[in-house]
Protein backbone atom coordinates (compact mmCIF):
# COMPACT_ATOMS: atom_id res chain seq x y z
CA UNK A 1 0.00 0.00 0.00
CA UNK A 2 2.93 2.32 0.59
CA UNK A 3 3.62 2.30 -3.13
CA UNK A 4 0.17 3.67 -3.89
CA UNK A 5 0.39 6.54 -1.41
CA UNK A 6 3.91 7.22 -2.65
CA UNK A 7 2.69 7.54 -6.22
CA UNK A 8 2.80 11.16 -7.36
CA UNK A 9 -0.01 10.50 -9.83
CA UNK A 10 -2.28 8.96 -7.18
CA UNK A 11 -1.61 11.77 -4.73
CA UNK A 12 -2.23 14.41 -7.41
CA UNK A 13 -5.62 12.87 -8.22
CA UNK A 14 -6.47 12.92 -4.51
CA UNK A 15 -5.21 16.37 -3.53
CA UNK A 16 -5.93 18.25 -6.78
CA UNK A 17 -8.72 16.39 -8.59
CA UNK A 18 -9.45 17.86 -12.03
CA UNK A 19 -12.90 16.29 -12.26
CA UNK A 20 -14.30 17.13 -8.80
CA UNK A 21 -16.80 19.89 -9.43
CA UNK A 22 -20.51 20.58 -9.82
CA UNK A 23 -21.31 20.10 -13.52
CA UNK A 24 -23.65 22.48 -15.32
CA UNK A 25 -26.56 20.71 -17.07
CA UNK A 26 -25.53 17.04 -16.82
CA UNK A 27 -27.59 14.57 -18.83
CA UNK A 28 -27.06 11.85 -16.18
CA UNK A 29 -26.45 11.89 -12.41
CA UNK A 30 -26.23 9.04 -9.96
CA UNK A 31 -25.41 8.85 -6.25
CA UNK A 32 -23.08 6.30 -4.75
CA UNK A 33 -22.39 5.50 -1.11
CA UNK A 34 -20.08 3.11 0.66
CA UNK A 35 -21.98 2.47 3.91
CA UNK A 36 -19.06 0.60 5.48
CA UNK A 37 -16.95 3.76 5.69
CA UNK A 38 -19.26 6.64 4.77
CA UNK A 39 -17.69 7.62 1.43
CA UNK A 40 -20.29 9.35 -0.75
CA UNK A 41 -20.25 10.74 -4.25
CA UNK A 42 -22.53 12.04 -6.94
CA UNK A 43 -21.37 11.25 -10.44
CA UNK A 44 -22.49 13.52 -13.29
CA UNK A 45 -22.11 12.89 -17.00
CA UNK A 46 -22.93 14.86 -20.11
CA UNK A 47 -23.56 12.32 -22.85
CA UNK A 48 -24.04 13.47 -26.44
CA UNK A 49 -24.67 10.99 -29.27
CA UNK A 50 -23.46 8.07 -27.16
CA UNK A 51 -20.17 9.78 -26.18
CA UNK A 52 -19.32 10.95 -22.67
CA UNK A 53 -18.42 14.57 -23.38
CA UNK A 54 -17.91 15.47 -19.73
CA UNK A 55 -17.63 13.59 -16.43
CA UNK A 56 -17.46 15.08 -12.95
CA UNK A 57 -18.13 14.12 -9.36
CA UNK A 58 -18.80 15.72 -6.00
CA UNK A 59 -18.73 14.20 -2.56
CA UNK A 60 -16.35 13.18 0.16
CA UNK A 61 -14.39 10.18 1.27
CA UNK A 62 -11.00 8.65 1.75
CA UNK A 63 -8.02 9.23 -0.54
CA UNK A 64 -8.65 5.99 -2.42
CA UNK A 65 -12.30 6.72 -3.23
CA UNK A 66 -11.58 10.29 -4.27
CA UNK A 67 -8.53 9.49 -6.40
CA UNK A 68 -10.28 6.52 -7.99
CA UNK A 69 -13.26 8.73 -8.93
CA UNK A 70 -11.00 11.37 -10.48
CA UNK A 71 -9.00 8.76 -12.40
CA UNK A 72 -12.22 7.19 -13.66
CA UNK A 73 -13.70 10.52 -14.77
CA UNK A 74 -10.54 11.31 -16.70
CA UNK A 75 -10.47 7.86 -18.30
CA UNK A 76 -14.09 7.86 -19.52
CA UNK A 77 -14.23 11.45 -20.80
CA UNK A 78 -14.47 11.44 -24.61
CA UNK A 79 -15.21 7.69 -24.64
CA UNK A 80 -18.40 6.04 -25.85
CA UNK A 81 -20.83 4.76 -23.26
CA UNK A 82 -20.02 1.21 -24.41
CA UNK A 83 -16.29 1.79 -23.91
CA UNK A 84 -16.90 3.29 -20.46
CA UNK A 85 -18.87 0.15 -19.52
CA UNK A 86 -16.02 -2.05 -20.81
CA UNK A 87 -13.40 -0.07 -18.87
CA UNK A 88 -15.51 -0.24 -15.73
CA UNK A 89 -15.80 -4.01 -16.12
CA UNK A 90 -12.02 -4.29 -16.48
CA UNK A 91 -11.43 -2.13 -13.41
CA UNK A 92 -13.87 -4.08 -11.25
CA UNK A 93 -12.37 -7.39 -12.41
CA UNK A 94 -8.89 -6.07 -11.55
CA UNK A 95 -10.01 -4.94 -8.09
CA UNK A 96 -11.53 -8.40 -7.47
CA UNK A 97 -8.08 -9.83 -8.15
CA UNK A 98 -8.88 -11.36 -11.55
CA UNK A 99 -6.11 -11.73 -14.09
CA UNK A 100 -6.00 -9.08 -16.80
CA UNK A 101 -3.95 -8.97 -19.96
CA UNK A 102 -1.17 -6.45 -20.49
CA UNK A 103 -3.47 -4.76 -23.03
CA UNK A 104 -6.23 -4.52 -20.41
CA UNK A 105 -3.83 -2.78 -18.01
CA UNK A 106 -2.81 -0.40 -20.79
CA UNK A 107 -6.48 0.37 -21.48
CA UNK A 108 -7.00 1.18 -17.80
CA UNK A 109 -4.08 3.64 -17.91
CA UNK A 110 -3.66 5.31 -14.48
CA UNK A 111 -6.49 3.25 -13.00
CA UNK A 112 -4.19 0.21 -13.22
CA UNK A 113 -2.08 1.64 -10.39
CA UNK A 114 -4.94 0.72 -8.03
CA UNK A 115 -4.62 -3.02 -8.71
CA UNK A 116 -2.84 -3.80 -5.42
CA UNK A 117 -5.97 -2.75 -3.54
CA UNK A 118 -7.33 -6.18 -4.48
CA UNK A 119 -5.10 -7.49 -1.66
CA UNK A 120 -6.77 -5.16 0.86
CA UNK A 121 -10.40 -6.29 1.26
CA UNK A 122 -11.27 -3.38 3.55
CA UNK A 123 -10.32 -0.87 0.83
CA UNK A 124 -11.82 -2.59 -2.24
CA UNK A 125 -15.20 -0.88 -1.79
CA UNK A 126 -13.45 2.49 -1.58
CA UNK A 127 -11.77 1.98 -4.93
CA UNK A 128 -14.94 0.57 -6.51
CA UNK A 129 -17.36 3.30 -5.41
CA UNK A 130 -17.14 5.58 -8.46
CA UNK A 131 -17.00 2.65 -10.88
CA UNK A 132 -20.06 0.95 -9.37
CA UNK A 133 -21.86 4.30 -9.43
CA UNK A 134 -21.01 4.60 -13.13
CA UNK A 135 -22.34 1.09 -13.77
CA UNK A 136 -25.54 1.86 -11.89
CA UNK A 137 -26.05 4.97 -13.96
CA UNK A 138 -25.31 3.39 -17.33
CA UNK A 139 -27.39 0.28 -16.61
CA UNK A 140 -30.43 2.31 -15.56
Amino acid sequence: MGNLYGSASFMEHNTHPDYKYEMDAPTHTHDGINPSCGDELTLSLRVENGVIEEAAFTGHGCAISQASADIMAELITDETVEEAKRLSGLFLAMIRGEELSEEDFEDLDEAAQLKDISHMPARVKCAELAWRTLDGMLDA
